[in-house]
């Protein structure tokens, strides 16, 4: 299996902090935070991995080069332009397209069983599965609605319309985690810059096709923030926060 972490954001919250260093190299608990994303899926075997690149990709290139320290395979993807989460996803289709495959963001830190998200995707074999996390604050950030049976019915951000007979639905918080069928590809279309949750999801819904929400209730945090990246940083530190896939 592979997988694609997404490292190619300005990270404007994070000014002036991201004008020299990109986003995914700001240190949290003593390593960068992308190396977070890539020691969870080398935990599970996941070890070829694709990290689209823009603005300081160099600096990533050279801190991560082709990934043998960490035990990892790594390709990238450069980007002239940004090309959001779709535009990007569809650049490393030919890498990714052969099988199965997953994306982080990589600006998160998440103590997840990949073992238990991909168990869960070939249950209910959909084209995707969204590991989502329930938050009052969900409607902030797009909501996403599931029903029972976890299948998704509605991108609250993007109005999608949802089926009548989806019966009760619970909202819920992307956390940037996913596992994907290369089917998902046939639904891009080569345009301008587009995000796959704004665009490519909301699509597939209204073609009838099923995506399943993963629900997560252990730790996760966003790391988009100074505030966030302390409030990590506090919680490895201390060693109140131990992440399964760092242990001995």
């Amino acid at each position: 299996m592979k997988a694609m972490v997404f490292a190619a954001g300005y990270g404007e919250r994070l000014r002036p902090l991201t004008e020299r260093v990109p986003k995914a190299l700001l240190p949290v608990g003593g390593r960068p935070m992308i190396e977070y994303p890539l020691l969870l899926l080398r935990h599970y075997g996941i070890e070829e991995i694709i990290i689209n690149l823009h603005h300081l990709g160099e600096k990533i290139r050279e801190h991560l080069q082709d990934g043998n320290r960490l035990g990892l395979k790594i390709t990238y993807s450069e980007e002239t332009e940004l090309l959001d989460t779709g535009g990007g996803l569809l650049r490393a289709r030919a890498f990714l397209a052969q099988n199965t495959f997953i994306v982080i963001n990589s600006d998160v830190i998440i103590d997840l069983s990949l073992t238990a998200l991909l168990k869960s995707h070939q249950r209910h074999g959909g084209i995707a599965t969204l590991v989502l996390r329930p938050d009052p604050q969900a409607d902030l950030y797009g909501a996403i609605e599931v029903s029972e049976d976890l299948r998704i019915q509605r991108f609250l951000a993007h109005r999608a319309p949802r089926s009548e007979a989806a019966g009760d639905l619970t909202k819920y918080m992307f956390t940037g985690v996913q596992v994907l069928e290369p089917g998902v590809f046939d639904h891009m279309v080569d345009e301008d810059p587009f995000g796959i949750t704004r665009v490519t999801y909301p699509k597939i819904l209204v073609q009838g096709e099923a995506l399943y929400g993963f629900p997560f209730r252990g730790y996760w945090q966003d790391l988009g923030t100074p505030e966030r990246i302390a409030e990590a940083e506090s919680k490895l530190r201390s060693g109140e926060l131990k992440l399964h896939y760092l242990q001995a």
